[in-house]
C-alpha cells in the first residue's frame, strides 16, 4: 500500500522523500499513560545510574553534582519539546519526524541518523554493562546472549515488552534502595566529603555529558506515537512524569555515593555503587547489587531496541532506509525487519565495542538529535506551544555546548558519523534522480 502523508513546512509533496511507504499496515494503539510513564523510566533507569558516576566524577570530582543538574535541566527542556511536538505529530518516529514536518526533511534525516547510531552504541553499551556486572569474565559473550534474549522478548508483542518492563524496573529500584539504605545506615556517610567543589566550567560541562546518558531514555515515549491511546494528551503527561522521577532518584543516588566513597575511588571503579554497599560492612548486598545493575542493564535495552527499530521503521517509510524496513508484522503489531536487523548490529557491536567510548558517542549523537528537536519546537504555531519559547531555547545550546564539552575523540567521531549519514542521504538523492 501507498500512502502521502505531509503537513507543516517539511511536508512538500513534489519531493520524494515526502513519499511514505506503509507496508503491512499501521502500529495499533494499546498502551494507556501508565504504561508510557513505565517505559519511559525503564528506559531512563538502567545501567546509566550504575555505571555513568565514575567518567563523571573522572571529570569533575564532586561537581559531578552540578553536573547532574545542568544534564537534568537539558533533559526537561528536551522532553517538554518532545511532548509539543509529540501532540502534534502523532506518529513514530520522535525527531526524525519532527525536524522533517518543521524544519524539512535534510534536517529529520539527520535526527533519525543520530538517534539511530546514537541509540544503536548505546544498546551495544548496555549489553556489555549486562555483562560487566553478571559476568565479567565472560563480558561479551553474555552481553551476546542478553541481545538474542531481549529480541525474543520484544518478538513477542510490544504488551509483553510492557510487563516484563514493569517486572524489571521494580527489580532495578530494590537493588536501588538496598545501595541508599546501604549507604546512610553503615555510619560511613560525611557529608564534608561533597566539598570542596574545585573542577572547572569545562569539566563540570563534560559529567553532565556523560551523566546526560543516563537520562536520555525518555525519547523512547515519544518513538511511541501509533501506540499509545490519545497520545496528544497521553505523552506530554507521560515524558514529564517519568523525567521528573527518575531525575529526583538520581539525586538521591549520587549524593549518596558521594557522602559515602571518596571521589577519587568513585572515578577510579567499573561498579561505584557496589563500593557504597562494601563501604559500610554490607558485602553481602554486593551481588544484589551486581544483579540489579545487570537487570537495569536489560530493562533499557528491552526499550531501547524498539525505539531504534521504529525510527528505521519511520525513515524507511520515506525511502530514507531500504522500503524492506517498512513492512509492519500485522501479527504481532511491531516492525519485524527492522527489529530483527537492529539485532543483528548490536550484536556485532557488542564483540566489538568499548564501553567509555560509547557511551560518549552515543552522547554525542543523542545530543545532536535534541538540539533539532529544540529547533523544531521554534517554528510550531503558538496555538499548539504549552511551554515558554526560552524553555527550547535553553535545551538547543545546553545540547550544544554540552556535547562539545565531550572528549575530543567523541566530539570528532560524533561529527563524522553523522557526515557519513549526510552523504548517504545525498547519494541516495542522486541515484533517485537518475
Amino acid at each position: 500500500m501507498l500512502a502521502v502523508t505531509g503537513h507543516g513546512r517539511g511536508a512538500a509533496a513534489a519531493l520524494p522523500s515526502a513519499t511514505v511507504i506503509s507496508d503491512g499496515g499501521r502500529l495499533e494503539r494499546r498502551l494507556g499513560l501508565g504504561d508510557a510513564v513505565v517505559i519511559g523510566a525503564g528506559s531512563m533507569v538502567g545501567a546509566g545510574v550504575f555505571a555513568a558516576w565514575a567518567p563523571a566524577a573522572g571529570a569533575a570530582g564532586t561537581g559531578l553534582l552540578i553536573g547532574l543538574v545542568i544534564a537534568g535541566v537539558i533533559a526537561f527542556c528536551n522532553a517538554t519539546s518532545s511532548a509539543q511536538l509529540a501532540a502534534v505529530h502523532a506518529e513514530s518516529g520522535g525527531t526524525y519526524v519532527y525536524g522533517r514536518e518543521q524544519l524539512g526533511p535534510a534536517w529529520g534525516h539527520l535526527a533519525g541518523w543520530a538517534f539511530v547510531v546514537g541509540k544503536t552504541a548505546s544498546c551495544g553499551a548496555m549489553a556489555l554493562t549486562v555483562g560487566a556486572y553478571l559476568w565479567p569474565e565472560q563480558e561479551r559473550a553474555v552481553g551476546v546472549a542478553a541481545v538474542i534474549a531481549i529480541a525474543l522478548v520484544n518478538i513477542g508483542g510490544l504488551t509483553r515488552t510492557v510487563a516484563v518492563t514493569k517486572v524489571l524496573l521494580v527489580v532495578t529500584l530494590a537493588a536501588l534502595a538496598a545501595v541508599v539504605a546501604a549507604g546512610w545506615g553503615s555510619g560511613e556517610a560525611d557529608l564534608a566529603r561533597l566539598t570542596p567543589v574545585d573542577a572547572g566550567v569545562l569539566d563540570v560541562l563534560r559529567s553532565a555529558g556523560f551523566l546526560f546518558f543516563a537520562f536520555a531514555g525518555y525519547a523512547r515515549i515519544a518513538t511511541l506515537g501509533e501506540e499509545v491511546r490519545d497520545p496528544a494528551t497521553t505523552i506530554p503527561r507521560a515524558i514529564p512524569r517519568a523525567l521528573g522521577g527518575v531525575l529526583a532518584l538520581y539525586a538521591v543516588i549520587g549524593v549518596t555515593l558521594l557522602v559515602v566513597v571518596p571521589v577519587d575511588l568513585v572515578a577510579a571503579s567499573g561498579a561505584p555503587l557496589r563500593l557504597v554497599v562494601e563501604a559500610g560492612g554490607f558485602e553481602w548486598l554486593g551481588p544484589i547489587t551486581r544483579v540489579g545493575a545487570g537487570i537495569a542493564a536489560l530493562g533499557v535495552l528491552l526499550n531501547l531496541i524498539p525505539g531504534v527499530s521504529r525510527t528505521s521503521l519511520a525513515m524507511a517509510r520515506r525511502r530514507e532506509l531500504p522500503i524492506w524496513f517498512a513492512h509492519v508484522d500485522t501479527r504481532r503489531s511491531l516492525p519485524l525487519r527492522a527489529e530483527l536487523t537492529v539485532t543483528a548490529v548490536i550484536v556485532v557491536l557488542v564483540l566489538t565495542l568499548d564501553l567509555r567510548g560509547a557511551i560518549a558517542l552515543s552522547s554525542v549523537t543523542v545530543l545532536t538529535y535534541y538540539a533539532i528537536t529544540n529547533a523544531s519546537v521554534l517554528t510550531l504555531a503558538a496555538e499548539h506551544r504549552r511551554w515558554p519559547t526560552w524553555v527550547a531555547v535553553l535545551g538547543f545550546v545546553g545540547c550544544v555546548v554540552v556535547a562539545a564539552s565531550l572528549p575530543l575523540e567523541a566530539v570528532v567521531g560524533g561529527v563524522a558519523v553523522l557526515a557519513l549519514g549526510v552523504a548517504i542521504r545525498l547519494t541516495s538523492l542522486q541515484f533517485r534522480s537518475r
